[in-house]
């Protein structure tokens, strides 16, 4: 008896493996130089770094120059996350880090900063531009760190307009686009982020590798030292393999991003449809708002997160209630408790996010299996495949 296909629906978690970025990785695997050394094999190892350098800075609008490879998101974040940026000749120090209420884990441990102040969000999960602009002037030379795309929610932020206010008041803008790079435009210089984080796994590369895209004329001292890796950004050397197959990942992602994001889009708006007519008290977050193509965040009243992960899984469905950051347990979301929702209303929500291989065939998978799912719950008993 031949086991039921199963429907993937964590990529905002991680992304399967792309098979450019697999390729990639195996032939820089049979690479043998260190890419510090001058000899033909270090030679070798070091195109390859320089070529997945130029993809992920393509994928952002930005010059291969300004990539520095981190081993992820996190790292990046926290690389970026200091008072000592100089701009220029400007080596006055930020006067204080200023992030929204809706950030990842990493950003709301401010890096290098021994004072984080936090900007709410609307109900939707925006930034609040009236809180922006007071916090802002308030502050001496800040720097602000807001998220492109939420990672629970998918609700995208304005950044070009927050880049606006913060330039006006002298500050810096941070930008994790952890989740928005690959999926949607990210470009650097129409948003007017001086930093941008992204990954290598959230697009189809492989996990343990990020990089953090600076301003050309922006510089940061090393998060990592003892080495002159990454132009003296980060010491160690460079994990190649994991390098070209971001760079290759990154590639790909972009060539294939209007098409996808139109696809998932359709996909997204169906399952939420679905949802809907199933059961009409299900509440999708941040729907009056701008959001990733490829995530749905839900809840229904009396629905238990926790429980409602595993009837998911036993129904063959990866689903998640949020970021898969911590212990892997479900908690509290940050994000959803930021927005106003209801403590009740927000412990039964779960993110379902898509990816470039979810098919028509996922889609009525999720919703047949929902339907299961919301019965069960309905008649408060326990739930089977």
């Amino acid at each position: 008896m031949s086991t039921p296909r199963r429907s993937y629906f964590d990529w905002n978690a991680t992304a399967p493996l792309r098979g450019e970025a697999r390729a990639a990785m195996q032939a820089a695997l049979a690479t043998t130089g260190n890419a510090s050394s001058v000899h033909a094999e270090g030679r070798a190892a070091r195109a390859l770094i320089e070529q997945a350098r130029a993809d992920v800075a393509a994928l952002v609008g930005a010059e291969a120059k300004q990539v520095i490879f981190t081993a992820g998101g996190t790292e990046a974040n926290a690389l970026a996350l200091t008072p000592q940026l100089e701009a220029g000749s400007d080596k006055t120090p930020r006067g204080a880090l200023l992030v929204s209420a809706v950030e990842h884990p990493s950003v709301l441990a401010g890096g290098r900063f021994a004072q984080v102040e936090i900007v709410p969000v609307d109900a939707q999960g925006r930034v609040d531009p009236v809180q922006l602009q007071k916090k802002v002037e308030q502050t001496e030379r800040p720097l602000v760190s807001v998220m492109f795309a939420n990672n629970e929610t998918g609700i995208i932020q304005p950044i070009a307009d927050m880049g606006a206010i913060v330039h006006a008041a002298g500050g810096l803008l941070h930008v994790d686009a952890v989740q928005g790079a690959g999926r949607v435009a990210c470009d650097m210089v129409a948003l007017g982020a001086d930093l941008m984080t992204v990954s290598g796994h959230k697009i189809g590369g492989p996990q343990g590798v990020g990089a953090l895209v600076r301003r050309a004329d922006l510089h940061l001292p090393a998060l990592i030292r003892g080495g002159g890796q990454e132009r003296g950004y980060r010491a160690g050397t460079e994990n190649v393999a994991a390098i070209a197959g971001f760079g290759a990942a990154a590639r790909a992602a972009l060539a294939e991003r209007e098409a996808a994001a139109s696809r998932m889009a359709g996909l997204r708006d169906r399952i939420e449809a679905g949802l809907r007519a199933e059961n009409p008290d299900v509440v999708i977050f941040g729907a009056g708002a701008e959001r990733l193509p490829n995530t749905i965040s839900f809840s229904k009243p009396g629905m238990k997160a926790e429980t409602a992960i595993i009837a998911f899984d036993l129904n063959g469905i990866a689903v998640s209630s949020g970021a898969a950051c911590s212990s892997g347990k479900v908690q509290p979301s940050h994000v959803l408790a930021a927005m106003g929702v209801d403590p009740a209303l927000a412990g039964g929500a779960i993110r379902l996010s898509l990816g470039w291989e979810t098919t028509e065939d996922d889609a009525g998978n999720v919703l047949n299996a929902w339907r299961k799912v919301a019965s069960a719950l309905s008649k408060g008993r326990g739930i089977a495949a």
